[in-house]
C-alpha cells in the first residue's frame, strides 16, 4: 500500500502545541491507517487515502480545525512526488554548499506567474528562490534568523499559503520511508 505524506502548517509553532501521539490519533480518526509522525513539526505519514487529493486535504483540514480549534493548512504529497522532490534541487551543488540553509515551501498548486514575479522581488544577495511545480525552493546564504524572509513574508508577497520544511528534513523523511 502506498503512503501519503501530509505537511501541516501551524503545528508546534506560534503557541499551537500538539503532541505527536494526538496528531496520529486525529489522522486515525479519519480512517487513515498506520499514521506516523516524523519530527515534531507537523509531518504525518499514512496509508489508506481514498478519493481525490483535494477532497482528502479538505477532510483533514476540516477535522483538524474542529479538533484543535484553529486552521491547519495541509499539503499532501505522494511517495512518487516526495521522491522526485528530493532528487530535483534546482540550485547547483556549489550554491547549496555555500548556503547556510536550504528550505522548500510546499504549496497546493504551482505559483501563478504574477505571484512568482512578486516572490522574485524579494530576492537579495542573501536569499534566492526557485519555483518548481508545487514547491518553492529558498536558498539562504546566512542564518535564517538573519534573513528578512519568512513564511509570513512569502504568503504576504505571493498571496499563497505554504508550509516550509528544511531540505535536510525532507531528505531524511524520504530516506526513512521510500524504497531506494
Amino acid at each position: 500500500m502506498s503512503r501519503t505524506f501530509a505537511f501541516l502548517r501551524a503545528i508546534n509553532v506560534g503557541g499551537h502545541t500538539v503532541t505527536m501521539a494526538r496528531l496520529r490519533e486525529l489522522f486515525e480518526d479519519l480512517g487513515l491507517r498506520n499514521a506516523e509522525t516524523f519530527i515534531a513539526s507537523g509531518n504525518v505519514i499514512f496509508e489508506g487515502a481514498k478519493g481525490t487529493e483535494a477532497a482528502l486535504q479538505r477532510r483533514i483540514e476540516t477535522h483538524l480545525q474542529a479538533s484543535l480549534g484553529y486552521e491547519v493548512a495541509t499539503f499532501l504529497r505522494t511517495e512518487r512526488e516526495l521522491a522526485a522532490l528530493v532528487k530535483a534541487c534546482p540550485f547547483s551543488e556549489a550554491e547549496v554548499a555555500s548556503a547556510k540553509a536550504l528550505n522548500v515551501a510546499l504549496l497546493h498548486a504551482p505559483l501563478p506567474p504574477e505571484a512568482e514575479a512578486r516572490l522574485q522581488t524579494l530576492r537579495t544577495e542573501v536569499d534566492a528562490f526557485r519555483a518548481v511545480g508545487r514547491e518553492v525552493w529558498w536558498l539562504c546564504r546566512m542564518k535564517q534568523s538573519e534573513s528578512t524572509f519568512s513564511n509570513a513574508v512569502f504568503e504576504r508577497a505571493t498571496k499563497v499559503q505554504a508550509t516550509f520544511r528544511g531540505f535536510n528534513s525532507l531528505q531524511r523523511l524520504a530516506a526513512k520511508h521510500l524504497k531506494p
